[in-house]
């Protein structure tokens, strides 16, 4: 019989503990918003001289 208050002791800590849910979290809390970054033309723009790096070709590879 000694371990039916052992159990009672136990269930009721458990339920102090984790008897309510957490509280809702809104959803204006989980989001962030910053304003997009304007994009950089220099980024796209055409450099002949460089342009041959980004090319990928066996034949180039091989020298052919």
């Amino acid at each position: 019989m000694e371990s039916q208050p052992t159990t009672d002791s136990t269930a009721t800590a458990r339920h102090v503990r984790f008897g309510t849910l957490p509280e809702r979290v809104k959803y204006e809390d989980l989001v962030e918003e910053r304003p997009a970054t304007p994009g950089d033309p220099a980024r796209y723009v055409h450099h002949p001289e460089g342009s041959w790096t980004t090319f990928s070709c066996l034949a180039a590879d091989l020298g052919l």
